[in-house]
């Protein structure tokens, strides 16, 4: 769920819920003495910039609710990854005839079993990108969704412990800005455990079962000319 576009996508969003929810009444700063008087943490000196990080992505789906939303939507998902599965092995058998019997076929033969090939892979790879997106999109949502009650503890949070800037570690460099940063700074966990207890959501049990993974798309239909292995990677 977290391709190159996904994590820009989710960027983007965690980028505009909490600078939007920072924004609003709820979430406006408290004054000097209030917030000193709320957490000892918050006196912090006022000659520096006390920043705290965030894997946002991490966060939401590391929390129960998060964890509990992609079982669900994982589970969902297992009927198509099966009935891609099959038509991956499908194409595979075929292009292992071709492999193996290539040289052995007719003309017409051998030109029936490419245009197999051929169209089982384009119907392959259109299900297969369908489900990627499908897949992409619902994850999407239940980020979101989350993110979206999620933001106001990570708000919250960095009000009361005296952070005056929280940067998201979702992405690593150069497709973040941070280059590095030290594990006393992180806040992911404090936030997961402190949005656990809001959200009321029980752990999921552990199911032990690995999450679904699409499947590799084909290797290019093989050429009459010079039939080669065209199977997928393992």
């Amino acid at each position: 769920m977290t391709s190159k576009f996904l994590r820009s996508v989710l960027a983007i969003a965690v980028f505009s819920m909490i600078s939007a929810w920072a924004q609003t009444g709820g979430a406006a700063t408290p004054s000097s003495s209030s917030a000193a008087a709320a957490s000892p943490a918050a006196a912090v000196s006022t000659t520096g910039t006390r920043v705290g990080t965030i894997n946002v992505e991490a966060a939401v789906f590391g929390s129960n609710e998060g964890r509990r939303d992609a079982d669900v939507l994982t589970k969902k998902l297992e009927p198509k990854q099966n009935e891609l599965k099959a038509q991956n092995e499908e194409l595979e058998g075929l292009q292992k005839q071709m492999q193996t019997q290539g040289d052995k076929l007719n003309d017409e033969a051998k030109a029936t079993l490419l245009k197999q090939i051929e169209t089982k892979k384009k119907s392959l790879d259109r299900a297969v990108q369908d489900f990627q997106e499908d897949g992409q999109n619902q994850g999407k949502e239940i980020f979101s969704r989350i993110l979206q009650k999620m933001a106001p503890t990570i708000v919250k949070y960095a009000q009361e412990n005296g952070y005056q800037l929280i940067v998201d570690t979702s992405n690593q460099w150069p497709q973040s800005p941070v280059l590095w940063s030290g594990e006393g700074v992180d806040i992911t966990k404090a936030i997961v455990d402190a949005y656990n207890v809001q959200s009321g959501v029980p752990a999921p049990a552990p199911t032990g079962a690995p999450a679904a993974k699409v499947p590799p798309k084909p290797a290019t239909t093989p050429k009459p000319a010079a039939p080669t292995s065209t199977a997928p990677p393992k």
